[in-house]
């Protein structure tokens, strides 16, 4: 088991509610005007472990879109929250249901929580959701120089990685190469929100396979840094979980939060079948 600081993290509650859809016409990256689901509400038959592409959407959301309405409180509810943490709901006639935070977007400042199908179809726009934040902070103590962000420690325990002469290897089910990355390109900290997987290059895009990534798989991104924010940087790379799904809009695609970066080859990305978090964390 991978040594690290958990024991000295700090668990806190955030809090959010169920966040209304929202849609408006976009002027997409071919020249059409579209309409169709994007950001918000519950999404019902898109989960974790399905696939990122395909929808008649744009960043269409698995599972419990969640915001909180207050800006400052929002900081501290998207920011705190880490993927793989306990959420529950405190309001309505779901109260009581568990689910695992899966996302976070940025832009729409959106935390996205796996629940259970059969809470799903007890629950409304606004209920409230408490999050028990925990996994900020996180150091692996016989790697300085890989960060660790908004990644539960019970999550990292389940990801395979295998420490091997001095590297970590993480398996991934696809490494993306820089020159597909948009969105959130240079943002100024890492710890919240995605960064986006351009859809554009349909032709590439097959080539490669990763028309085939799926809401939840753990991936690399080559040349990619998270250090600071992110940016492009030559042998750097950014291990991350796929949030959202693509987009018809310019620059925009699956959104990937950032979970693992190093800029000296101390992560080394082994491709695999399976590596998705619905698999990692039992998610149905």
């Amino acid at each position: 088991m991978l040594r690290t600081n958990e024991d000295k993290l700090v668990m806190l509650s955030v809090a959010g509610e169920i966040s209304a859809p929202a849609s408006q016409p976009r002027i997409c990256y071919d020249g059409v005007v579209r309409v169709s689901p994007g950001t918000g509400g519950i999404t019902y038959n898109v989960k974790v472990g399905d696939p990122a592409f395909g929808w008649a959407g744009d960043h269409v959301e698995p599972g419990v879109s969640s915001k909180n309405k207050d800006e400052k409180a929002n900081s501290g509810y998207n920011t705190l929250s880490c993927i793989g943490n306990t959420a529950v709901v405190w309001s309505g006639d779901a109260k009581g249901a568990k689910g695992i935070v899966t996302g976070k977007h940025g832009g729409i400042e959106h935390v996205l929580i796996h629940f259970p199908k059969d809470d799903l179809e007890k629950m409304k726009i606004s209920d409230q959701i408490q999050v028990k934040s925990f996994g900020q902070g996180l150091d692996l103590l016989d790697y300085p120089d890989v960060k660790v962000m908004s990644l539960d420690p019970g999550l990292l325990h389940k990801m395979g990685i295998v420490e091997k002469e001095g590297v970590l290897e993480v398996p991934v089910a696809h490494i993306v190469p820089p020159e597909f990355m948009g969105s959130g390109l240079g943002a100024s900290s890492a710890e919240r929100g995605d960064y986006d997987i351009t859809s554009m290059e349909t032709d590439r895009l097959r080539e490669l396979g990763l028309d085939k990534i799926r809401f939840g798989d753990i991936v690399a991104i080559a040349d990619s840094s998270s250090f600071y924010g992110r940016s492009y940087r030559k042998g750097a790379v950014i291990i991350g979980i796929v949030v959202h799904s693509n987009s018809f809009v310019s620059g925009h695609g699956p959104g990937v939060t950032s979970l693992l970066t190093a800029l000296n080859n101390k992560i080394r990305p082994i491709k695999v079948e399976k590596a998705n978090i619905a698999e990692y964390l039992d998610l149905a």
